[in-house]
């Protein structure tokens, strides 16, 4: 009788560990629903805005100086917030705006959670660009050249690498690492280059890489090369 006794009290021991366990994992898992509603509404009471008011219906923005975010993977997106907050004992965060003035989400991000981070992120990824942005200087034979010269090979000449190597080929980028550029709006990305070059977003990479590329590079193959990858397909 004291071993069935035993043998159930094992069984019903290791039936509320499991239960235990899965509860702790869905709770840790991202809700996107909750993130469907942090984009749509915001939490004013924490200072929380929405953050359709800037990216737009579902990710696709409709202002040039903010960026697309539709369909930008979880883990990418959860680093870039996280960029955006000032880190404990610094003075700014690692990403500022190109003038070296800091950028409308510092605020709002430094309300955040990391639950709200990761459910953000996981109502952002399930959404598609609908909307992409396209060259503007299309028409202008040379500037388009340039602009493709510099994302498939690079300027050897002043060790810029090619930004396919990272950005891929057809600018879908490399997941949680390297953003997508496809359709993401020329202005955007030329003044990301800007502040990698003058050292006022400092978050490229391994040693800040981008810093480092974007600084061997003059205006001109910054603006060429932002409108060519804005109109890869």
């Amino acid at each position: 009788m004291k071993q069935v006794f035993s043998k159930v009290l094992l069984a019903s021991s290791l039936v509320m560990g499991f239960t235990a366990a899965a509860q702790a994992q869905n709770a840790a898992l991202p809700d996107a629903k909750r993130g469907e509603a942090l984009y749509t509404q915001g939490d004013v009471k924490r200072g929380i805005l929405p953050c359709i008011a800037c990216h737009g219906v579902q990710g696709n923005s409709a202002l040039a100086m903010y960026p697309h975010l539709a369909g930008l993977p979880a883990g990418y997106i959860v680093n870039q917030l996280k960029n955006f907050q000032v880190p404990q004992g610094a003075t700014h965060s690692a990403r500022m705006n190109a003038d070296g003035s800091p950028t409308p989400m510092a605020p709002i991000v430094m309300q955040m959670t990391d639950a709200d981070m990761h459910d953000l992120a996981a109502y952002i990824s399930e959404q598609q660009l609908t909307k992409p942005a396209f060259a503007k200087q299309a028409a202008d034979i040379d500037f388009v050249h340039r602009g493709r010269d510099i994302w498939r090979a690079g300027i050897p000449e002043r060790n810029v690498p090619a930004c396919a190597s990272c950005h891929g080929a057809n600018g879908k980028g490399l997941p949680a690492i390297f953003p997508a550029l496809s359709g993401q709006h020329p202005e955007y990305i030329l003044a990301q280059l800007k502040a990698f070059a003058d050292g006022y977003r400092t978050n490229g990479g391994a040693e800040n890489m981008m810093g480092t590329i974007a600084n061997r590079m003059s205006n001109a193959d910054m603006k060429a090369v932002a409108d060519y990858a804005a109109g890869i397909r």
